[in-house]
């Protein structure tokens, strides 16, 4: 079950995986991103996913460690 979901914003309309943990603070670098999508243990909208270079769109919720975040697009 999901809890609070907190927004990240992006500029594009897509962004990889291991760019956006970090956009969203949900890691500290690009090997600690590596690491964890490794492992199993990111979840994009409720699925497993291994693929760093993984594209993310607008509304993808993404989560790790009990921590969910979802792609939005940065408001012009």
């Amino acid at each position: 079950m999901i809890g609070t979901v907190y927004d990240v914003t992006i500029r594009d309309d897509s962004i990889r995986l291991g760019q956006f943990l970090k956009l969203a603070n949900l890691i500290e670098s690009g090997a600690e991103a590596k690491e964890v999508i490794a492992d199993g243990l990111v979840t994009v909208n409720g699925e497993v996913e291994t693929r760093r270079g993984r594209q993310l769109t607008l509304g993808d919720v993404v989560e790790v460690g009990g921590m969910s975040v979802r792609v939005i697009r940065e408001e012009v």
